[in-house]
């Protein structure tokens, strides 16, 4: 009898070599709709085939429909059935979406949202996702990264002294509001920027998928600190410059991952990152040092990626360094018409820097302004150079990058 309870064309069980010399399973009264069949497949996975006896009043009705349904093979013996496996197990034809250690050169869209190294059964749907090539999104640092920034998560209720007495005068509190509000919309583009590319990312590569999302999770708790901290004493916020929000626009004008990725990270968060060091070395108050402290520790793992994945890249495709190049002046062009840093930020900073009102203080803070600058051109200078620029069109680039900072 086959599995479609009828007999097969010129076969009968005689044809079954050594009937009793198949391993049996015992059932007893298990039904396959109480699992059952997982004790069948246990069987057919050690051997081609397996001689069934159970006592289910409905074993004689399922038994066959589940056999028809996974491809096996079924056949009557007295008063137990021999099933055989058929070659329409599941497993045989499903494609190796590669091996887990490591992401292959190109994610098809076929392999969809199965884990990597995963066996991927035929006839699923695609899932064309363009960032599915290993050179554009991969850096060998990933999990390195990843696991550091799982690690160094951190509670803003309790990781920063918010009810430390804040002493120094209103007008460096007006200071500190105003810098504040000026991060608060920087960081709103460093996360909407990445979170683009994310939704596009194939998830073969899991270990950039997962770093993306944890960068988002860091720009979303620095937006809270950094409103936490300006309306600490003030209801309201500073001012948002038409030139600052031109500046940061052109950051979501970019379609390409890497060039978006080098405009916000090599050269945008690490200028960003020098003025939070910045700011922790004249914060006039404990809160205010351990906001971009943290903060800061956060955005060094973000430029770590952005020079890894993008130095990775330009190794396989040196003539990504000309696009870059053109990013870069790009932006100059359609930003020439800004203000670039608002004067408001640019003022307060001076004053963080001071401590006070004194000509002296005052051009002692604006000495240190100054000098942040030159750092930030220095600090780009030498990323653009680490990604293969040579040091005289590296300074020439890191020249032309927004006064905005970010």
């Amino acid at each position: 009898m086959s599995a479609d309870g009828g007999a097969r064309d010129g076969e009968s069980i005689e044809s079954i070599e050594s009937i009793e010399s198949i391993e049996s399973i015992e059932l007893g009264d298990l039904g396959l709709d109480e699992g059952a069949h997982l004790l069948v497949d246990r069987a057919l996975r050690a051997q081609p085939s397996a001689r069934v006896r159970g006592t289910a009043p409905s074993l004689a009705v399922d038994l066959p429909a589940w056999c028809r349904a996974r491809g096996h093979h079924l056949e009557r013996a007295a008063a137990d059935f021999v099933v055989t496996r058929g070659p329409a197990d599941r497993r045989r034809g499903a494609e190796r979406a590669g091996t887990a250690a490591a992401p292959e050169a190109h994610a098809p869209a076929r392999w969809g949202l199965a884990a990597r190294g995963a066996l991927v059964e035929p006839g699923g749907p695609a899932l064309p996702l363009p960032l599915a090539d290993r050179r554009e999104v991969w850096a060998d640092e990933a999990a390195r990264l990843y696991a550091q920034a799982a690690a160094a998560q951190w509670d803003p209720a309790t990781a920063i002294p918010w009810d430390t007495p804040i002493t120094h005068p209103e007008e460096v509190e007006d200071a500190i509001v105003q810098v504040m509000t000026y991060l608060i919309e920087n960081e709103t583009a460093a996360l909407l920027v990445p979170v683009r590319f994310l939704g596009r990312l194939h998830p073969h590569f899991r270990e950039v998928m997962q770093l993306l999302a944890i960068q988002a999770a860091d720009e979303a708790r620095h937006i809270e600190v950094f409103t936490r901290r300006a309306r600490l004493r003030r209801e309201a916020l500073g001012l948002s410059t038409a030139g600052g929000q031109a500046s940061l626009a052109t950051l979501f004008d970019e379609p390409s991952f890497a060039i978006a990725s080098f405009l916000l990270a090599v050269l945008g968060e690490g200028s960003f990152l020098a003025l939070l060091w910045f700011l922790r070395d004249h914060a006039p108050d404990p809160c205010t040092r351990a906001v971009a402290q943290l903060a800061a520790q956060d955005e060094a793992r973000h430029v770590a990626f952005g020079l890894a994945h993008l130095g990775r890249h330009v190794g396989e495709d040196p003539a990504l360094r000309d696009q870059l190049a053109a990013a870069i002046e790009r932006r100059h062009a359609a930003l020439a018409h800004t203000a670039g840093l608002g004067a408001e930020v640019f003022d307060a900073l001076i004053l963080l820097a001071a401590g006070g009102w004194a000509p002296a203080d005052l051009r002692r803070g604006h000495a240190a302004v100054v000098e942040l600058s030159r750092e930030m051109a220095a600090g780009r200078t030498q990323r653009l150079v680490r990604l293969g620029f040579d040091p005289d069109r590296a300074a020439r680039l890191s020249g032309l990058h927004t006064r905005n900072f970010m």
